[in-house]
């Protein structure tokens, strides 16, 4: 299973400068890092980034976090991850320019989900 990650390029330059991804303004003001499960994905990107270009997906391996990430209830009481520590690289295993089709709806890369 995969957690993912949504960013600006910017943000995920700087992360790889600095060998570490310590999230963005929202995590920041939030105090954890917001991941989105496969299923929740799509939902994701359309309440948060809609109208926005150059993103980023990072695909992210959460038995390479550790204990710090949490499993907490979010939108309709799902069950989101948040990581109450910096997200190591090493937990990165896939990154993905996010593109969007005519109508501005995410195109999600093809076998992101296996």
């Amino acid at each position: 299973m995969r957690i993912f990650k949504v960013c600006t390029v910017a943000h995920w330059s700087n992360a790889k400068a600095n060998g570490v991804f310590s999230g963005v303004a929202v995590d920041l003001v939030d105090g954890f890092i917001h991941f989105s499960t496969a299923e929740q994905l799509a939902e994701t990107l359309q309440k948060h980034f809609t109208g926005q270009s150059d993103l980023v997906l990072l695909s992210v391996d959460p038995e390479k976090i550790g204990t710090e990430l949490k499993w907490e209830p979010s939108r309709g009481g799902a069950l989101f991850p948040h990581l109450y520590a910096d997200l190591p690289l090493a937990a990165i295993v896939a990154e993905h320019m996010l593109e969007t089709d005519a109508q501005g709806v995410f195109i999600l890369p093809e076998g992101l989900f296996q």
